[in-house]
């Protein structure tokens, strides 16, 4: 029997009480709206508007520009003031449009009214998926409609629904899982239809009995759909420890979930699905988290694609009295993205704010020692590699060691290693810049010799 949960892994507090009980609320952003041109894993959108256009709510302003690309949608209605390049939050430069929100938040015409299931087709599925610029909620931004079509569906066995919320202080999916339960298990039935001997699990940490309860209930009754709490501990809702546990099964990184009979979607992108399929709605708006020690108000919204972080935090109450933000992250402590600046969009993947009012990074280097060669980080990988060593040849630029030997392009960074480190060092972030170094020197390889 396969336990709820995997081996590895650590325990980091969770910190989900400064905003587990925030209800779900609406946020109407008020300035102009940003929308980069890739906020998905693949090729940029096409932007298909120019200055001074009027756009509506929901309307098509970026067309997928390949396969594995995705549509972008306007959240808002105005007027096209610029594309041009801006900063987003990894601090880079991109291709952006700019609208100028006028406020009044009027919708395209052509979506919100409930179809009936029995008149979708199954391609109807896929095409309304794809149509409305659907992507991996999660963090990873894969094109849904891409993982929805495997090489061979019927080898498929389980459509896991991630419920899992394993990265601190965020809450917004325990949220979205108690208020929208029944939509998410319709969500999960629609991909049930395109993969008929697959069992729907939706699995949920068990730090979040509510949100277990409401899915159960929402669940209940149907016959190939079960809930599995799970054991917390991190990182769980990662998509290769969920198959792990759920399905039995170890998987390289050269090999895709649907390689080994999964398929993996985040619960915001079921709840997605089902408001693209039934009601042909296109995502422009999606749950996310506003919470850490210096956020006055830590809470959970529905916010708008292309929202500015700064203006979220500000009409939500900004920092607490006489507390400095030191840390800002887009996403949880352990694998969100370091923000230099909250004047960028919030893109489709982008689930929570982190404000922390010291910064652990700081803490850890100025304890930094040696390596004590004690293993724990190698006890905690839930991947099963030796980060110590991969540190090691990393540092010493032995690229061939760090990838033929030692598996390093296995590492998921989920920063479970450099969280345990007695000896405080940063071996999540020398990994992640050794993978980034070979994957460099990978593409320019191919590119001579082409």
């Amino acid at each position: 029997m396969v336990k709820n949960t995997f081996r590895g892994g650590v325990h980091p507090l969770g910190h989900k009480e400064l905003s587990r009980e925030a209800p779900l609320c609406e946020f109407l952003p008020t300035g102009d709206m940003v929308f980069p041109l890739s906020q998905h894993i693949g090729k940029p959108a096409r932007c298909i508007v120019k200055k001074g256009d009027g756009v509506l709510v929901g309307q098509r302003i970026a067309e997928a520009d390949g396969f594995v690309s995705s549509h972008i949608v306007c959240s808002c209605s105005g007027k096209v003031k610029a594309i041009e390049k801006r900063r987003t939050l990894t601090g880079s430069s991109m291709d952006c449009i700019v609208v100028e929100n006028d406020g009044l938040f009027t919708p395209a015409e052509g979506f919100g009214v409930r179809e009936n299931p029995d008149n979708i087709t199954n391609e109807d599925i896929l095409q309304r998926v794809q149509d409305a610029g659907i992507v991996g909620l999660g963090g990873a931004g894969f094109p849904t409609h891409v993982k929805l079509r495997p090489k061979n569906p019927d080898a498929i066995r389980y459509v896991i629904a991630n419920g899992a919320e394993c990265e601190p202080y965020l809450t917004c999916n325990d949220q979205l899982m108690r208020v929208k339960s029944d939509a998410i298990v319709e969500g999960l039935e629609l991909i049930l239809r395109l993969f008929p001997g697959a069992e729907g699990v939706i699995a949920i940490e068990d730090n979040k009995p509510v949100a277990i309860a409401a899915m159960k209930q929402a669940a209940s009754g149907k016959k190939h759909i079960r809930v599995l709490p799970l054991k917390t501990k991190y990182p769980q809702g990662g998509e290769r420890s969920l198959i792990r546990v759920i399905a039995g099964v170890d998987f390289p990184i050269s090999r895709l979930p649907a390689d080994v009979g999964c398929i993996v979607d985040n619960v915001g992108t079921i709840y997605a699905i089902q408001r693209a399929v039934l009601y042909r709605e296109p995502l422009f708006s999606h749950c996310f988290t506003l919470t850490g020690e210096a956020v006055r108000n830590p809470g959970n919204y529905i916010v708008r694609d292309g929202t500015s972080f700064a203006e979220l935090l500000e009409s939500s109450g900004g920092l607490k009295d006489g507390v400095t933000a030191k840390k800002a992250l887009a996403g949880g402590p352990m694998m969100g993205i370091a923000m230099s600046s909250l004047d960028v969009p919030i893109q489709k993947q982008n689930n929570g704010l982190t404000l922390l009012a010291e910064d652990p990074n700081e803490q850890a280097q100025a304890q930094m020692t040696a390596c004590l060669r004690c293993g724990r980080c190698t006890t905690v990988c839930p991947v099963g590699l030796l980060p110590q060593l991969m540190a090691d040849a990393a540092i010493d630029g032995n690229y061939e060691r760090y990838e033929k030997k030692l598996r390093g392009l296995e590492c998921i960074q989920c920063g479970s290693c450099t969280y345990i480190c007695p000896a405080k060092r940063p071996l999540m972030q020398i990994l992640k810049q050794a993978k980034s170094e070979i994957t460099a020197r990978k593409r320019a390889e191919a590119g001579g010799k082409k």
